[in-house]
């Protein structure tokens, strides 16, 4: 068995453009996710602005772990858009209810408690109603392609 199965792309029927998109946001998701593992402060408080002072030490911590959550989950985003489109679909509803559920924490949880807004409070919503229209161009369907 291989690690990389054969590509599927050949039976996906939705629009490519939401791959290119799903594509994307494995990058949006990678940069992140790079900065909160390999960044000294996790980008807590360079980015965020979060004061570091009282138990920074836990906070760089948890966003090295949400950094190395990140970061495979951006591998898979892209892997999926460049080899396995039938799963298209299904991937862009994981990044709609990860962002949604960030962007229900930031704007009205436990994340507006502050008051400051880091820019992934802002990407989000975004990122949500985006992947909303490209999920709903995943499920048209096209036509097969004519044998022969």
């Amino acid at each position: 068995m291989a690690l990389f199965p054969p590509s599927t792309n050949r039976d996906y029927r939705g629009a490519t453009v939401s791959a290119w998109f799903l594509m994307l946001a494995g990058l949006l998701e990678f940069v992140p996710g790079c900065i909160h593992f390999f960044l000294p402060d996790g980008g807590a408080g360079v980015i965020g602005g979060l004061d570091l002072t009282t138990r920074g030490s836990t906070i760089i911590a948890v966003f090295a772990w949400f950094g190395a959550i990140q970061i495979p989950f951006a591998l898979l985003l892209f892997v999926i858009g460049l080899r396995y489109r039938t799963l298209v679909p299904l991937a862009l509803l994981a990044v709609i209810t990860a962002r949604g559920l960030m962007a229900i924490d930031g704007w009205f949880l436990k994340g507006s408690v502050s008051g400051h807004h880091p820019p992934e409070h802002y990407a989000s919503p975004v990122t949500v109603a985006l992947a909303l229209v490209f999920l709903f161009l995943a499920l048209r369907q096209r036509p097969a392609p004519a044998a022969g």
